[in-house]
């Protein structure tokens, strides 16, 4: 069973990490590396004046430096993506292991199903709160963050669980109440919104960001399902 799960997990998570590695570097990692500039000063933006300023020789500085870490930080964007994805492959397994021993069937088709709930477990549901941020942004403090993310991923995985596999209105409206705990508390804010990007750079990345990650988590979850059976039948 234990190399069933291992087996399972590396194949799907080299595979779909590998996909989103590239929709990665095709669409958020441009506008990353843009967010830098106004970060590091190369570009200074100024609300309602409508152009941005180049910082001089600072500008080609810094440009010719990401010009010459391209290569590296594509290599450990795909790296860093195939080891994540390869991660949540085994939380995946792992669920399916579980709801295997109580007599659920997992299927490609199950699989694509859990993989949208991941989708939504550990971003759309987050996201609610807590953008994903750009280099720059105006953030509250890390820490903080950090918690009230892991809490309303443990808590998102528990209310879908519950309306997945519930068989009655007070299991359901359990996991409605669990989903929506993490809201109600409030997620943690910045004291005033004065990041240096542009709003319109940040909601470009939010949306870029959230795409990749649904189209992901769905190849992951039929992936992840569909060497689960595959070796199934193998062993």
């Amino acid at each position: 069973m234990l190399k069933k799960l291992v087996a399972s997990a590396l194949y799907a998570g080299f595979a779909a990490g590998l996909i989103v590695a590239a929709l990665q570097l095709l669409l958020t990692v441009p506008v990353i590396l843009e967010a830098e500039k106004y970060e590091t000063g190369v570009l200074t933006h100024f609300a309602g004046a409508g152009h941005n300023i180049v910082a001089g020789e600072h500008g080609d500085q810094v440009a010719a430096e990401n010009a010459e870490s391209s290569t590296k930080r594509s290599f450990l964007t795909i790296l860093a993506t195939v080891a994540a994805q390869c991660g949540f492959a085994l939380v995946l397994v792992a669920g399916f292991a579980f709801v295997t021993s109580r007599g659920h069937a997992i299927s490609p088709r199950t699989g694509l199903i859990w993989g949208i709930a991941g989708f939504f477990a550990f971003h759309l549901l987050p996201a609610a709160g807590l953008s994903p941020e750009l280099p720059g942004s105006a953030a509250a403090d890390l820490g903080a963050r950090q918690i009230w993310w892991a809490a309303t991923v443990a808590a998102s995985i528990g209310g879908l669980a519950l309306i997945g596999y519930g068989r009655n209105w007070a299991i359901w409206g359990a996991g409605i109440a669990l989903l929506a705990l993490p809201h109600v508390l409030g997620a943690p804010q910045p004291w005033a919104f004065a990041g240096v990007v542009p709003p319109e750079l940040a909601a470009d990345f939010a949306g870029k960001a959230l795409a990749v990650a649904a189209v992901g988590w769905a190849v992951l979850g039929f992936f992840t399902a569909y060497f689960w059976q595959r070796e199934g039948t193998l062993t």
